[in-house]
């Protein structure tokens, strides 16, 4: 069964595996706020585990904001999970009161079970020489959505994230942003890998290795194509899950194909998150839109995933 709470709004969400237990981290907003869009501003991470990706326990929330001029006093949003020197760190978005949300931080909280976390602090901001920050053309200043992985060749730590270039069309500055570090928590942010020029911005973003090749996914809605790509012959404005493609882990990372992964007029299915469990690999996404074109607010259920002899990723939706 889809992961549904019947007082809270479920969206974006990232896993974490201990053993068979599959651990599941979501953005969550009480629906007695009445309308989904305010949603943002009462965002915690909450949490429940699961050993098939179907049938889940609601285990107790993971991270509410922080207080005064704490860089989360307003919210906490998407991250990542990993597991390193028997901690777990948890890589996560934070905005302020003191901005009223417009501007996004990344923050660490740290475990030792994943049940219990201390915020260690405000980790990096984007950086003025390559990204974009706060200014009167643009609704906020993008630094979200981490996404952390470890490179064991020369045993740095990277992270990818919802960022904007500092220069071009403002409807097409998104970037996969790119951050490195030695031990954690002392970050140093380096230039995009990914070119802007298609998108306002490229959501929660998942590094993978699928299909012989090195991906990044993504996400965005149908009203975030830049108008340079509305302009190319053929296209279909929708949204969903999209697919970048590099060379190798650090990119440079491009489009090979212009068709969404997981993709439709309404992005019904948003923030696919690739999980592999039990030797296969799945897809699972947030309900966008349900089935009476509302508001969906939940997490769906695994949706396999196979790649053709090409290398082309195939996922299979639910009915």
């Amino acid at each position: 069964m889809p992961l549904a709470l019947p007082d809270r709004w479920v969206w974006d969400f990232w896993f974490a595996h201990d053993g068979d237990d599959v651990h599941v981290f979501y953005l969550q907003a009480p629906k007695s706020l009445g309308d989904p869009d305010l949603r943002h501003h009462s965002a915690t991470v909450g949490h429940a585990v699961s050993r098939d990706l179907r049938s889940w326990e609601v285990l107790p929330d993971a991270l509410g904001p922080g207080e005064g001029e704490d860089f989360d006093s307003l919210a906490t949003w998407t991250g990542s999970v990993m597991r390193h020197d028997g901690l777990w760190h948890m890589f996560y978005t934070g905005v302020s009161t003191a901005e009223g949300g417009a501007v996004q931080r990344v923050g660490l909280a740290t475990s030792p079970d994943l049940l219990t976390w201390t915020k260690q602090g405000l980790l990096l901001e984007a950086d003025p020489r390559w990204y974009e920050r706060l200014h009167d053309g643009v609704r906020e200043e993008a630094w979200r959505d981490p996404w952390v992985w470890h490179e064991p060749t020369t045993g740095r730590f990277h992270m990818y994230l919802t960022a904007r270039a500092d220069h071009g069309p403002v409807d097409g500055r998104g970037v996969i942003g790119h951050a490195v570090s030695d031990d954690l928590r002392r970050w140093e942010a380096l230039p995009p890998v990914s070119e802007p020029g298609d998108f306002y911005h490229l959501e929660v973003p998942q590094l993978l290795h699928l299909g012989g090749a090195w991906r990044v996914a993504f996400c965005l809605t149908a009203g975030e194509h830049s108008a340079v790509r509305r302009d190319r012959p053929g296209f279909v404005a929708e949204g969903g899950t999209h697919v970048l493609t590099g060379p190798g882990p650090l990119g440079p990372f491009r489009l090979e194909t212009e068709q969404f992964l997981l993709g439709d007029a309404t992005a019904s299915l948003y923030a696919g998150r690739f999980v592999e469990h039990r030797g296969s690999w799945s897809l699972l996404a947030w309900e966008h839109v349900d089935d009476d074109g509302g508001f969906g607010g939940r997490i769906s259920d695994p949706m396999p995933v196979s790649v053709d002899e090409d290398g082309t990723i195939r996922v299979t939706r639910p009915s």
